[in-house]
């Protein structure tokens, strides 16, 4: 049964009719607090295929143009720029949400916010899975600290065909890592790390890649002396990297996880936080859009670009995810007696 619509609610228009673009439509279209949606895409017959699938507040329409009386922008397309079709928004002065996982379009995005600033309108990039719930982590769990010098995120499977290609891409060029007050350039596909993830997931070997959640952290945790972001691979993905995709990539990927790991200082004593989550990566970052997008309606936030690690309120939001189906998860060290032979795990 669907809930009926606030007259007075929201107004939102989501670019995108992908993989992720599409449920971050459906879930907007669920919410009371949203009284209409439209669908943009630039491929009509995309539009066509989908339109029996949109919920009864959800229409579709074609171009890049954002309609008066806009109240919020998802930009979730997987094909032409994220930052151009934000940059319209901005100048249009409506609240923008984008879920970009590129280093220069992030850094295009964060260069409109100049401009964001001016306009008095908050530009959210890399709302989506990661970079996105492992920013919004990284905020809230910083909070048990007095001091954070060190953020590790690391993540694990695509969504969509576009994910799997920037995947793919990803581990054949040049990583960024933040080191003792300076950018660093490291090869992809080196740094080798198991990394553990929620189950199913478990345990998988990561590696550095173009990846920009650097990007978006360091701003974000002034003084912060290392910030890395790892991709698991397999040795195949790591010897193709630097060819052309041999298969065309599945419509939808399989199970995906993030991971999060804080390190730093509370009350005099060092302490280690490791948070994650575990979805199919393009419903993970649908969550993310959509929560932070209902988040901001109708609130204050600063003018200006940035990621989910800046974003108002933190924990509400982060209870809105979970409230959508994304549910975080802690990672909490035991230690084992010595009759039992074993070490400490995690």
């Amino acid at each position: 049964m669907a809930v009926p619509a606030d007259p007075t609610g929201a107004a939102a228009v989501v670019f995108g009719a992908g993989a992720t673009g599409l449920r971050i439509v459906r879930m907007l279209d669920d919410s009371p607090s949203v009284r209409s949606v439209e669908l943009r895409d630039t491929d009509p017959d995309r539009l066509g295929e989908v339109a029996s699938m949109l919920g009864p507040k959800t229409r579709t329409g074609p171009g890049a143009a954002v309609p008066e009386g806009t109240d919020v922008v998802v930009v979730a397309t997987t094909t032409g720029s994220q930052a151009s079709l934000a940059r319209a928004a901005v100048e249009a002065g409506t609240t923008v949400i984008t879920t970009t996982n590129e280093i220069a379009e992030t850094r295009h995005l964060l260069a409109a916010g100049s401009e964001a600033r001016r306009r008095g309108v908050p530009l959210v990039v890399g709302a989506g899975y990661m970079p996105g719930l492992t920013c919004l982590l990284a905020r809230v769990g910083a909070s048990e600290f007095d001091a954070v010098d060190e953020i590790h995120v690391a993540k694990v499977g695509t969504g969509g065909p576009a994910c799997a290609r920037q995947h793919h891409r990803a581990l054949s060029s040049l990583a960024i890592d933040w080191r003792d007050g300076r950018w660093t350039r490291r090869a992809g596909g080196s740094g080798r790390e198991l990394c553990w993830f929620p189950d199913p997931v478990a345990g998988r070997d990561c590696y550095r890649a173009a990846l920009p959640d650097a990007l978006l952290l360091v701003p974000a945790f002034p003084g912060v002396d290392r910030v890395t972001a790892r991709m698991a691979a397999t040795r195949r993905d790591r010897l193709t990297a630097p060819l052309p995709m041999m298969r065309r990539p599945h419509p939808e990927g399989g199970v995906g996880a993030v991971r999060v790991e804080l390190r730093g200082w509370r009350r005099g004593e060092r302490h280690v936080l490791v948070l994650g989550s575990q979805a199919k990566p393009a419903h993970g970052a649908a969550v993310v859009a959509a929560a932070t997008a209902l988040h901001l309606v109708g609130r204050e936030a600063p003018a200006g670009a940035a990621g989910l690690a800046s974003i108002p309120d933190p924990d509400r939001l982060l209870r809105a995810v979970a409230a959508l189906g994304l549910r975080p998860s802690r990672f909490e060290g035991f230690a084992l007696s010595r009759d039992s032979g074993g070490e400490a795990g995690q």
